[in-house]
């Protein structure tokens, strides 16, 4: 096979555009398949929704407040920032000093080029903090603007704008519409990073086996005469395209479930995929221009990514709390899911800095939720065994949350999928492993039998430090806190938030940390 820049390029452009384009179908598949095994009556008859001991105490979880989830923020920041520096400092000097020679560096070069090649710093923060996609553009907007003149005034030779326009342009403009096709999106987010790998390998199989029929082709082999008059011409080519994928099939099934796995021990984690495959972006298209020169040498530019892993090697290491991180329950009123989306960018997002969170499974949220074991369980057909079938199934459940922080310092989600027989056994467990709630009961009313439940259950739970509620103007408040009655004072925090800007946001995650707001 010829390793050509453009058919490189042509290997992983389209395998971007598949990764796109697979991630959609997969969500709408998955949201899917959960309505129909949600809707699935399970074996068992209901049983008491919250028993009265529990199985086994939990030791008191460490007292943190919002100042600790900002610090935990910042100190999150400052490690993306220096590891950026880190990737773009030895970018910058492999291109200086091995792909355009010694003598093009001198430290105001590096340090100029350095600072102009950091620009995937803005789509990781964004990332981090779950921006929108106007917000990451116009912030690398102003990134752009602050190079030029950064460039100009470093710049010891006299420099024409139109060109280095045109320079700054093509440095970040084409990598940012794959990083945007990639990683900017709701479900391209959650799952294109981890189809992209087995996708790459199938597309190469495909050239691969084009490049075999060219081969044949060249060599007028009787066979594939043979095969083309019997065939047709279009035919022979789509076999030649679509054949390899049967040789791949296995390898690559086992290149899925070695990534599910590597992210079930922790050796991955979302945010560090999502960071990587920004620099990774970046760094390729800075591989494949010296490759135009050095040939597969060219792959020294992907090196900067080392100090990824042994960045997360260091911090897995080190910032680990004394004690048990809170768990914090999300609770919210079904069908709303803009509205439970924007708060889980909001508010849920940062609270994974400080504490564990853990939910009942639903399609309003599989954006947001979905991890790698979920994406390639659900493609080698395990959805169904994730379902909570009976209420004995529910220990072995909760046994198996994953309750420690990622190597940069943040906790994961976790999750139980029940049918309609079973999520009221789930809400109890599930209460009794929580230190404090969040419910969502905006456009709550009196026929939303299953949140009044979830109220009831939550008033009578022994160990909840707090329930923090938001409601609206289309709130039945009356009915809400008629289902709140015997609860502990000062149990439930009521928080309107008909209006939610950055103030609002800010009261409703700092309530989750101390007690604020109205009580019932």
């Amino acid at each position: 096979m010829d390793y050509s820049t453009g058919k490189l390029s042509f290997i992983f452009l389209v395998a971007v555009a598949l990764a796109f384009v697979g991630a959609g179908w997969l969500a709408r598949r998955y949201r899917a398949a959960m309505r129909r095994l949600m809707s699935v009556p399970g074996p068992a008859a209901p049983a008491p929704a919250l028993p009265p001991s529990e199985p086994q105490a939990l030791p008191p979880p460490v007292l943190l407040s919002a100042d600790d989830n900002r610090r935990a923020g910042w100190r999150l920041v400052l490690l993306l920032i220096g590891l950026s520096a880190l990737i773009s400092i030895t970018s910058a000097w492999l291109q200086l000093a091995v792909v355009m020679g010694d003598a093009s560096l001198t430290p105001n070069r590096l340090a100029v080029l350095s600072f102009v090649q950091l620009w995937p710093v803005v789509p990781a923060l964004g990332l981090m903090w779950r921006w929108s996609r106007a917000r990451v553009v116009g912030a690398l907007a102003l990134w752009f603007v602050v190079c030029f003149v950064v460039v100009l005034w470093r710049s010891t030779d006299q420099q024409a704008s139109g060109p280095l326009l045109g320079y700054l342009a093509f440095e970040i403009g084409p990598p940012l519409l794959l990083v945007a096709l990639l990683c900017l999106g709701g479900a391209t987010r959650a799952i294109a990073p981890w189809l992209l790998p087995p996708l790459l390998a199938l597309v190469w199989a495909s050239i691969a086996g084009v490049d075999l029929l060219a081969w044949l082709v060249e060599r007028r082999s009787p066979g594939l005469l043979s095969l083309t008059e019997s065939l047709g011409a279009n035919t022979v080519m789509g076999l030649f395209i679509v054949a390899p994928w049967l040789v791949a099939w296995w390898p690559l099934k086992r290149l899925a479930r070695a990534l599910a796995a590597a992210y079930t021990r922790k050796q991955l984690s979302e945010l560090m995929v999502l960071f990587s495959a920004v620099w990774g972006i970046s760094l390729l298209f800075k591989a494949l221009g010296a490759a135009s020169d050095m040939g597969l040498g060219g792959a020294v530019m992907l090196l900067p990514l080392a100090w990824v892993p042994l960045a997360m090697a260091v911090t897995k290491r080190i910032g680990a709390p004394n004690g048990r991180p809170p768990t914090l329950l999300v609770l919210r009123v079904f069908q709303r899911d803009r509205a439970v989306q924007a708060l889980f960018d909001d508010v849920i997002e940062r609270w994974r800095l400080s504490g564990n969170t853990v939910l009942i499974a639903g399609t309003d949220l599989v954006e947001r939720t979905l991890d790698a074991d979920d994406i390639f369980g659900f493609l080698d057909g395990r959805l169904a065994s994730r379902f909570i079938r009976q209420p004995s199934d529910v220990s072995a459940r909760l046994a198996a949350f994953d309750m420690e922080r990622d190597a940069e310092g943040r906790y994961r989600i976790n999750e139980c999928y029940c049918h309609d027989s079973t999520w009221r056994e789930a809400l109890a467990a599930l209460v009794r492993r929580s230190d404090v709630a969040l419910m969502d009961l905006r456009s709550f009313q009196a026929h939303n039998e299953g949140c009044r439940h979830e109220l009831s259950v939550l008033s009578r739970a022994s160990r909840l430090a707090r329930v923090v509620v938001l409601t609206d103007g289309h709130t039945d408040r009356a009915e809400a806190q008629a289902a709140t009655a015997g609860a502990p004072p000062g149990r439930f925090v009521w928080l309107d938030t008909s209006c939610i800007d950055r103030r609002k946001r800010r009261e409703v995650l700092a309530s989750l940390f101390a007690p604020a707001g109205r009580t019932a």
